[in-house]
Formats: C-alpha cells, sequence, structure tokens
C-alpha cells in the first residue's frame, strides 16, 4: 500500500504487517489476570474442636472461596495470619470467606477461640 505525501511516494504494508505481528507477540505474552469466574470454592465444617477436612487444596493464581461452617456447638473464629482473615463463625452458622489468589505454599488456618483447632491451606 503506498501513499502521496508531498510528492513522495510511502509505502506503509511492511510497517502495518510488522506493528500487527509485534501486537500478536505482546498478547501472548501478556499473562492473564484470574476473574471471580475462575474462582476456587472450597467448604470446611468445624465440629468437635476439629476441621474436616484438615487440609484443602487449590490451584495457584485464582481467587478462593472458603465456606466454613460451624458445628462446635460453641462460637469459633476462623483466623489465618498466613492468609490475612480473621473472621467470627457463629454456632450453628456458616461464613464465606474469600482468599486472594495464592503463591504455591502450605497456609495455616486455626479457630482462635481454640489453637488446638488447625487446618492447612495447600497449593501446589
Amino acid at each position: 500500500m503506498a501513499a502521496m505525501t508531498g510528492g513522495k511516494r510511502v509505502k506503509f504494508g511492511r510497517s502495518i504487517g510488522f506493528l500487527a505481528l509485534a501486537s500478536l507477540a505482546a498478547a501472548m505474552v501478556t499473562p492473564r489476570i484470574a476473574t471471580a469466574d475462575d474462582t476456587v470454592t472450597l467448604s470446611l465444617t468445624l465440629k468437635d474442636h476439629k476441621f474436616d477436612p484438615a487440609e484443602v487444596h487449590a490451584p495457584a493464581g485464582v481467587p478462593i472461596e472458603l465456606h466454613v461452617k460451624n458445628q462446635n456447638g460453641i462460637v469459633s473464629e476462623f483466623e489465618s495470619s498466613d492468609l490475612h482473615v480473621e473472621k467470627i463463625v457463629p454456632n450453628g452458622g456458616e461464613i464465606v470467606v474469600h482468599v486472594r489468589p495464592q503463591q504455591p505454599g502450605r497456609y495455616n488456618f486455626f479457630d482462635d477461640f481454640h489453637h488446638e483447632t488447625q487446618g492447612f491451606l495447600i497449593v501446589p
């Protein structure tokens, strides 16, 4: 493709092709951002001062929605310094904890009112 500018002929074909190729390459290496649609939902139950299951697993890099039911017969507090979460779980109630995407690792959580009640989020 050519155009006339001030009596000179200018070619656009190679410039446009190069620009398109550079844009395609940039799109291929740009990291994908996790969205709410990527959210992994996990469930835990507090019963007899234990988490069931004691370990839950989630993939790296995606948001996590953690449902915690309390069947202890008394109020509990779901807490994790690793995940930056602290939330009261009423007796017989359920809470939902939203956790940001995590890197691979082992993340501790516990009942702050009963420290012997421990569990882990494993992100392989």
